[in-house]
Order: structure tokens, then C-alpha cells, then sequence
């Protein structure tokens, strides 16, 4: 399967387990395990994207809001960012940490866009929880269910504390591929040739290219 498919199932994967948060729902427990978690939210998010016709045809604008107001309390971003960026956001200031995040969000939204209008027919099975009570980290393994052969899809999570404690999706694995690693293989060539900096330029004119081009992803 090629690169580019594997990105867009990762994020249709990513969206049906978050974007549920833009729906009308009582407050969950902080203690709710994971694997109820992703099974809820898929459930929900399949049925509100398949029923949206303007999410299906990359409202960009809706898309953007829902990342903003909801998607990004479900997700330890800072986390996300800085796996992808690899070692190199250790020595980056907090301008710069600033940046990589927000570049990289909408270089992930715009993905987004294009893949839900890939929503169909779906289903998400969730597979037999293996993990202590007491883990700070598990991997919630699913499969995608539609037309063609089921779609291995894992989650990893990490419980979080205090403040809006829960469980918080930080990768995602498509087929084998984790998400966070192959970006961090792209981005690992331009920190080597031009540096954060050159990282932070790049994701910048790669999103305002595909801005100018209409382009989603």
C-alpha cells in the first residue's frame, strides 16, 4: 500500500476517534478505560461524519473549528509534535516548539479533510484490552470494517493526571506504519539539512502551497 494511502486511513482513523467530542454528550469519567473510550468515540464520530455532508465534502473551515474547540483536549499534541520532531525539539526554544506544533496541526487538519470524504460504509471492531490496571500506557488495537479486507488500526494512549485527567491518544499505527514515525523520518531530513528552522520554513510552505492550491494533505 502506498505511502500516501496509509496517511490518509491514519487520519480518517484519527478523526473518527476524536471529532465524536463536537458532539452533544454528557461528561465522561476521567477514569473511563481506554478501549471504552475509542470504541465510543468511533461509534459516535462514524455516524456524525457519515450523516455530515459538509465534513464529507472537506468543509475545511468546519474541520478547523473542530480541531480547535474539540479534537485537541483528546490528544497530547505537544507529545505528538515532539515524537514527530524527534531529538531535535529538545534543544528548540519555545518560539519554536510554538510553531512546529501549530504547522503541524495544519498540515494534519488539511489531511483531514480530504480523508473523511472517504467515510463510507465503515465499522470499528475493538479488540480484547491487554493492560494492567495500573498501566500509564496502553495500545487500544482495532480494525477498520468495510468493503475489501478489515484494516488493522492501534491507538496508543497515556492516562493523564490532574486537570482534565483521562486518557489521551499520542500515535497511531495503520497497517504497522505508526503515524508519528514516518513523519519523523520526513522532518529527520530537513532538521539534518536546514534545522529546526529549515523544519518550521518547510511546513510553512508546504501549507501555504497546498492553501494556494486547494490541495488537502
Amino acid at each position: 500500500m502506498k505511502r500516501r494511502t496509509l496517511g490518509h486511513l491514519a487520519v480518517v482513523a484519527l478523526a473518527a476517534s476524536m471529532l465524536s467530542a463536537g458532539l452533544p454528550t454528557l461528561a465522561w469519567a476521567a477514569d473511563e478505560a481506554p478501549d471504552a473510550l475509542i470504541k465510543r468515540l468511533s461509534d459516535e464520530t462514524l455516524g456524525a461524519i457519515k450523516s455530515d455532508r459538509s465534513i464529507k465534502q472537506g468543509d475545511l473551515d468546519k474541520i478547523m473549528a473542530l480541531v480547535d474547540t474539540r479534537i485537541m483536549p483528546n490528544v497530547n499534541f505537544q507529545r505528538m509534535t515532539a515524537a514527530a520532531v524527534g531529538p531535535a525539539w529538545r534543544q528548540a526554544t519555545p518560539e519554536q516548539r510554538k510553531k512546529l506544533q501549530d504547522e503541524f496541526k495544519i498540515l494534519l487538519v488539511r489531511t483531514y479533510s480530504g480523508a473523511l470524504s472517504q467515510v463510507d460504509d465503515q465499522t470499528i471492531s475493538i479488540k480484547p484490552l491487554r493492560a494492567g490496571p495500573e498501566d500509564k500506557e496502553v495500545v487500544v488495537r482495532t480494525e477498520i470494517r468495510g468493503r475489501g479486507d478489515p484494516i488493522q488500526l492501534d491507538y496508543r494512549l497515556e492516562r493523564t493526571p490532574g486537570e482534565g485527567a483521562g486518557w489521551k491518544i499520542y500515535n497511531l499505527n495503520v497497517l504497522g506504519v505508526w503515524l508519528v514515525e514516518t513523519y519523523r523520518s520526513q522532518f529527520a531530513q530537513e532538521i539534518n539539512a536546514k534545522g529546526v528552522d529549515g523544519l518550521i520554513a518547510s511546513l510553512s510552505e508546504r501549507n501555504r502551497s497546498n492553501a494556494a492550491g486547494g490541495k488537502k494533505g
